[in-house]
């Protein structure tokens, strides 16, 4: 991507963010009053999430999960089922695009131990802000259900989805343009 790319990228970040934020404030509000119902704790959830550059942020959810329960396999709730399924529990990460830790579309904010160790030409993802979207969650959308039927989920994760999620990304960096952050948008919004 070119400077003058990452700024037109920046600049429908910001509109898209200020126009959901007008439009969704209330909807954030009521999913997260009822997570807080539901787990009896604060309704969002904060984790820091490797960002562009490498540096870390706090990226911000609905929380889905009590806490202390395990996070790999959480005992699921109709709600936490229905805020996960319609990603729901996303739409506070409109204020991460706002602020700049995030975009609408790029690779997903990985946990540390991923990004942060990406190694070689790999490391140029880390030119790209973290997406809410992109072609590699698209791709890997049932990626929960994949990684359940896996007897070794962590080692799959590792030798399998990873090293294609970093592929799939690398190509998107290399050949960005804003009518496929669009179609990705319109993927994810109606797919």
């Amino acid at each position: 991507m070119t400077e003058f790319q990452h700024h037109q990228k920046r600049i429908i970040d910001l509109v898209l963010a200020v126009i959901g934020l007008v439009l969704l404030w209330w909807l954030i509000l009521l999913a997260a009053f009822l997570a807080f119902l539901k787990t009896g704790t604060n309704g969002f959830f904060t984790q820091t999430r490797i960002g562009k550059n490498g540096k870390p942020f706090s990226i911000f959810k609905i929380r889905t999960i009590k806490m202390g329960a395990n996070p790999r396999n959480p005992p699921q709730s109709a709600l936490s089922a229905f805020l996960r399924n319609k990603k729901l529990d996303e739409l506070p990460q409109l204020y991460n695009v706002l602020i700049g830790n995030m975009s609408f579309v790029g690779p997903r904010p990985d946990v540390p131990g991923f990004a942060d160790k990406l190694q070689g030409k790999d490391r140029k993802l880390l030119q790209l802000r973290p997406g809410i979207t992109g072609p590699a969650t698209l791709q890997f959308k049932n990626e929960e259900a994949l990684l359940a039927a896996q007897a070794n989920p962590e080692h799959y994760n590792q030798t399998v989805i990873w090293p294609e999620k970093v592929r799939i990304n690398l190509e998107y960096l290399h050949h960005w343009s804003l009518r496929k952050d669009i179609s990705y948008i319109f993927q994810t919004i109606f797919g």
